[in-house]
């Protein structure tokens, strides 16, 4: 296999983070901890959540640990995808609006 920048192995090291500053690590594993608590949303949404944003932020690591947790909570291959679709339809949806900016500079340059 070949050898790339990212390992799968590194993501059971996370917690390590703390090694270098426990405070700050210390805080972000309890804020952490805290927004994937249950609450208005249950933890199997959160799940697919960030299972979407893993995608839109291309981590990974984040992928990786999403998608093991949402089969933990009993989410589908089909919930899966759906949740990268909107994901994808967000993004591109993002990237084309900004072309509103793109067409207001170019009509204010070609005066």
């Amino acid at each position: 296999m070949e050898k790339t920048y990212y390992d799968p192995a590194d993501l059971k090291k996370f917690g390590k983070i703390t090694d270098w500053n426990k405070e700050l690590g210390d805080t972000f594993f309890e804020y952490y901890g805290k927004v994937f608590e249950e609450g208005s949303l249950t933890a199997r949404e959160k799940s697919l959540i960030a299972l979407a944003v893993s995608h839109t932020i291309q981590c990974p690591y984040c992928i990786d640990a999403y998608t093991g947790d949402g089969l933990k909570r009993g989410i589908t291959k089909e919930e899966m995808m759906e949740a990268v679709h909107v994901a994808a339809a967000i993004r591109s949806g993002a990237t084309l609006v900004h072309g509103v900016q793109m067409m207001n500079k170019y009509d204010k340059l070609s005066m």
